[in-house]
């Protein structure tokens, strides 16, 4: 989704694991946080303690639903009720009067990182019997017990670049697809958005041919590219764009997008200083424009109202377009011409995307299926990358063995491709074909950029007595 975020007035919870055959309920999120925050913490705890856990409780939520993590999988709902994936929620439960009293007041607040528009990620845990890289919720009482604010407790978990975004929009949920299915003869903007996507996918995925031009006109060519996505990722070829493949375009491109261009045309992302180099404008040229660009080029791939543009130190049109998007995202003077306070701002910005990137990331998406089944035999720079994703996989899903880089497909790779097959519900052959590749590659990319969470990481999870001091 893109704009600002606003508060949903329902969301729609299912009662089990993302896969798992349960019920699907739809409350109001004011109830559901409620709910949540009943499930999760204690009511005798201190009131700024209760605070900050309610912040996180309604920003993570609204993270699920602002990125679309569960719809654009082609789930019906919008949150799950397990631990080990969402927040803990009891259909049902009594609600404990403090809390809410408290979700009443904060339900429609939630926390973001500076320079971004979406809710954060807002990782927790228990913080006793479970850790993580977040806010730890006995940790807040004692925290609360030092005199710290809510605000304080939430930097001291999330580092000093949040802000608290007070009484957002109420609004109904409205996912990013129409509800009209696209096909041959459809107009308008959502075509458009249909084949910019689709254009930005086949730089990955060579098969789906590009569209020109860029029309918002869905004739053969689109219905030819929408056919060829089809076929690449396991969906019914009819050339329509229903639900389940706009779904599926949406989640492809933000994730070739964010991972696959944040590294730029030589430029490191440690490399630029924040020195300010005078005004850039329209006609200049040089490293200036260059480290421009790339900045601007960062914080478009977490920002979907900022164009991406290409580092070509020239500052051409497209440059200023992007330049003149990021003011006006960020509420500055819409001129095109770069001064200290826009350059400030997309230095924040920058800075921020960093923030948020793993300290392993290597500046590189997935590598695009080789073309060519790999199986038993088969040797070389796609059977190295094949295990180095399945031995960072075995990791986190301990079901799939370890195996070593070797660069040759023998008996243990095998095992591992058949064992991975089972388990994300593909044909067991151990071969790895275009499908289970991009299964492999997708996961991979999930697991590493902290999309999918293990046990040990998970937020939400359901609160034990506190061990005796």
């Amino acid at each position: 989704m893109t704009g600002v975020p606003y508060i949903p007035r329902y969301i729609t919870v299912h009662l089990g694991r993302p896969d798992a055959y349960a019920q699907n309920v739809t409350v109001t999120f004011p109830d559901y946080i409620k709910n949540v925050a009943s499930s999760e913490i204690y009511p005798t705890w201190p009131n700024n303690s209760l605070r900050a856990n309610i912040y996180v409780q309604v920003t993570f939520a609204l993270n699920r639903i602002y990125t679309e993590w569960y719809r654009s999988r082609g789930y019906d709902f919008d949150i799950t009720n397990s631990t080990q994936f969402d927040q803990k929620y009891i259909h049902g439960r009594d609600i404990f009067q403090s809390v809410s009293t408290i979700v009443d007041e904060l339900f429609n607040d939630y926390i973001r990182r500076q320079g971004f528009v979406e809710p954060l990620f807002a990782q927790f845990c228990n913080g006793t019997t479970v850790t993580c890289n977040g806010l730890s919720q006995w940790g807040t009482v004692d925290l609360a017990r030092q005199g710290y604010t809510p605000y304080e407790m939430l930097q001291y978990y999330y580092g000093n670049n949040i802000d608290i975004v007070f009484n957002a929009p109420v609004d109904l949920i409205t996912g990013s697809y129409s509800g009209t299915p696209l096909q041959r003869g459809s107009t308008g903007n959502d075509v458009r958005t249909l084949q910019v996507r689709l254009n930005r996918i086949s730089t990955n995925y060579p098969a789906i041919p590009k569209i020109y031009p860029v029309d918002g006109i869905f004739g053969p060519k689109t219905e030819s590219a929408v056919k060829a996505f089809q076929r690449v990722f396991g969906l019914t070829q009819d050339g329509i764009v229903g639900k389940a493949t706009w779904y599926k375009l949406s989640y492809l491109y933000v994730s070739v997008k964010r991972l696959a261009e944040l590294d730029s045309e030589g430029i490191t992302l440690g490399e630029l200083s924040k020195q300010y180099p005078d005004a850039i404008k329209e006609g200049d040229t040089g490293d200036k424009v260059r480290n421009l660009q790339f900045l601007l080029g960062m914080v478009a791939n977490f920002n979907e109202e900022v164009p991406p543009i290409n580092v070509d130190g020239v500052f051409g049109k497209e440059t200023k377009r992007a330049v003149i998007a990021f003011q006006k995202s960020y509420g500055l003077p819409p001129d095109g011409i770069v001064g200290d306070r826009t350059w400030d701002e997309i230095w924040r910005a920058y800075q921020g995307v960093l923030n948020v990137l793993p300290a392993n990331y290597l500046g590189k998406g997935p590598a695009t299926y080789p073309g060519t089944p790999l199986r038993q035999g088969s040797s070389g720079e796609a059977v190295v990358e094949l295990q180095t994703y399945l031995s960072f996989l075995s990791g986190a899903f301990p079901a799939i063995p370890q195996i070593p880089v070797t660069g040759v497909f023998g008996e243990e790779p095998k095992n591992a491709v058949r064992i991975f097959q089972s388990m994300m519900g593909l044909p067991v052959d151990g071969i790895v074909g275009a499908e289970t590749w991009d299964a492999i590659a997708s996961l991979y990319e999930d697991v590493r950029m902290g999309q999918v969470k293990q046990e040990g990481q998970f937020p939400g999870y359901e609160l034990t007595e506190r061990p005796a001091e």
